[in-house]
């Protein structure tokens, strides 16, 4: 496959398979919850993978653990960077503490100290930079070079991809075929992951991505057939806040017609809320964009077995109070 003229490397499900055995007995194999209110008032039957309750809060701890395992020894060794302000960061830094190697993050100055301190505790090394006047990825390939470590991004990455689908296998696997597969949708890793498996496990299954309204550039560059990048949005679905799609997952979702929907602030408070309220759970606004559209009716789910990825949990106590009240 190329992207922009250059050959790019796609993860297929053979390499969801190799990252699985990696990730047995290191991720949480999270339960999958239902709810007789959230079914009533869909008229389907939903299925819900609870990665909020994964290593790190989130399911990013799937894809850096495979991506770090992944290494040559000798690499490894070395250590790696990466450049995130969230998930991605925390998830990386643990990886890589269970793996005996070091962890370098590129964050930016104003990024929340909650998750600040998070990353500093699972042991990662924080760079920061400022995110109006330079550029992450640039001092991460300096902090390469300069030091022979490995960049691990948050999704655009053959190992991090396929570490991803390992959650939709577990929930294939668990809730048996379904007929939609539902996945937030920022830089487009977990969805590539996951459709992946739902290919060769659910071959008939409907795929949907579902990003914050205010950014919906992977839609607008599927619709045009090339990335589009975009200013960057304002959301509460931080998790999903990027400008742009990786290159593998937009050629992964482009090559096998995946769908998209988005909701709005408004959906996600009142999605949050469902999952605090009924379902007794803390999912963090991004990991609650897949129910925000589901119940606002962007996607077509009436009689059918639907499975939603919550992908996240990491929200601060202030924050959720605030989203609650």
């Amino acid at each position: 496959m190329t992207s922009r003229g250059v050959a790019i490397d796609l993860p297929s499900y053979a390499d969801v398979e190799r990252a699985a055995a990696r990730l047995e007995g290191v991720a949480h194999r999270t339960p999958v919850l239902t709810s007789h209110t959230a079914d009533a008032r869909t008229g389907a039957g939903l299925f819900f993978k609870c990665e909020n309750l994964q290593r790190a809060g989130a399911f990013k701890f799937r894809g850096a653990y495979n991506a770090v395992r992944a290494l040559v020894p000798e690499q490894r060794k070395r250590g790696v960077v990466t450049f995130s302000s969230g998930n991605h960061a925390q998830a990386l830094a643990l990886a890589c503490r269970l793996q005996q190697t070091t962890a370098t993050i590129v964050m930016p100055k104003d990024a929340p100290a909650t998750k600040v301190q998070a990353t500093m505790g699972y042991g990662g090394e924080i760079v920061f930079y400022d995110r109006y006047t330079e550029d992450r990825e640039a001092i991460a390939c300096d902090l390469a070079t300069r030091r022979g470590l490995a960049i691990i991004p948050p999704f655009d990455h053959h190992d991090v991809i396929a570490g991803q689908g390992t959650a939709a296998k577990e929930l294939l696997e668990e809730a048996g075929p379904l007929d939609v597969l539902v996945t937030p949708l920022g830089g487009g890793g977990l969805l590539s992951g996951s459709v992946l498996s739902a290919r060769a496990l659910a071959p008939h299954c409907e795929v949907w991505g579902v990003e914050p309204e205010a950014g919906d550039d992977a839609r607008q560059s599927l619709q045009k057939g090339e990335i589009v990048t975009i200013p960057p949005p304002r959301s509460i679905a931080d998790g999903a806040i990027v400008t742009h799609i990786g290159e593998r997952p937009f050629a992964v979702l482009r090559r096998e017609n995946v769908q998209t929907a988005v909701a709005s602030d408004a959906e996600l408070f009142a999605a949050l809320r469902f999952f605090a309220e009924r379902m007794k759970i803390v999912v963090e606004p991004t990991g609650c964009l897949g129910l925000a559209a589901v119940l606002n009716g962007s996607i077509p789910v009436q009689g059918k077995r639907v499975g939603i990825v919550l992908s996240g949990g990491n929200v601060d106590t202030a924050s959720l109070a605030k989203f609650l009240a």
